[in-house]
């Protein structure tokens, strides 16, 4: 793997692992280190996964364990092929003689390997997060060192990662930091809400273009016609039929469902007896 461009696409079940990993180091231990998983193209590189790493760090000396991340590489393999080594994460705000010994292992597995670094312990009051790729610095021939490179980092995730991610900034505004799953009814509610919102949004611009307070912007119609154009020509008495027959295919399969988990629970009942 070799980085092409300078953007490093990070996930939230990423940065969740390496904060729980910190959670749960060993008493004593400063920091955690982990193998980082994904994939790479030409233009940048996706971090999907991870893992951490025991070691044992002090002033002098570093101890990875190369043989259990070896393992939990090739068990990771098995259930992701896709995924690849593409670096490495240690929590910490600063980079420390100790990352540069740990890269090198890491330049084996990977040609040109990241280094993500995840501020855990909130020195500037939020978590800064950056990564890294290192090059070789010097005098060829002579004392050779390595200089590590910032890259731009970008948060992105799945559609299935966003209802956690939801959740999580739900919890913000409760005061004991927890908050509980909500129904399908209420996502579906939810859902809708914020699709109105951004309807309302967009008539608002298009109503202040419309009355010469705000300039056209070309960009910005050309998404809006790609919008429209995608919308089903359906009328309404159309949709509410296709809507209500859903609902009932719905319904049924729950009937169905709550129907055959009943049967299961009775019949162990007469079996104990």
């Amino acid at each position: 793997m070799a980085v092409h461009g300078p953007f490093v696409k990070i996930h939230p079940v990423v940065l969740a692992s390496i904060v729980d990993s910190y959670e749960r180091r060993n008493e004593g231990a400063s920091r955690v280190i982990g193998t980082l998983l994904g994939t790479t193209d030409k233009h940048s590189v996706e971090v999907t996964n991870c893992f951490s790493v025991p070691h044992n760090e002090s002033e002098d000396e570093v101890a990875v364990d190369m043989e259990f991340a070896k393992n939990m590489y090739e068990l990771h393999k098995k259930v992701s092929p896709s995924e690849v080594i593409i670096g490495w994460y240690a929590t910490g705000y600063d980079i420390t003689e100790h990352s540069v010994l740990i890269h090198e292992y890491y330049s084996r597995e990977a040609p040109n390997p990241i280094h993500l670094t995840v501020d855990t312990a909130l020195q500037s009051n939020k978590m800064n997060i950056r990564a890294y790729v290192s090059s070789q610095m010097g005098v060829p021939g002579k004392t050779v060192g390595v200089m590590f490179t910032p890259l731009t980092v970008k948060y992105i995730y799945y559609d299935t990662e966003r209802i956690g991610v939801d959740l999580l900034q739900r919890t913000r505004e409760s005061p004991s930091r927890t908050n509980g799953l909500t129904t399908d009814l209420a996502q579906v509610a939810s859902a809708a809400g914020r699709v109105q919102e951004m309807l309302s949004t967009v008539l608002s611009y298009i109503e202040d273009v419309l009355s010469g307070k705000v300039t056209a912007d070309n960009s910005v119609g050309r998404f809006l016609m790609d919008l429209v154009n995608k919308v089903p020509k359906i009328t309404a008495e159309d949709f509410e039929s296709m809507l209500n027959s859903n609902i009932n295919d719905l319904l049924m399969v729950t009937y169905l469902a709550n129907l055959t988990q009943a049967q299961i629970a009775l019949n162990e009942k007469l079996v104990v007896l």
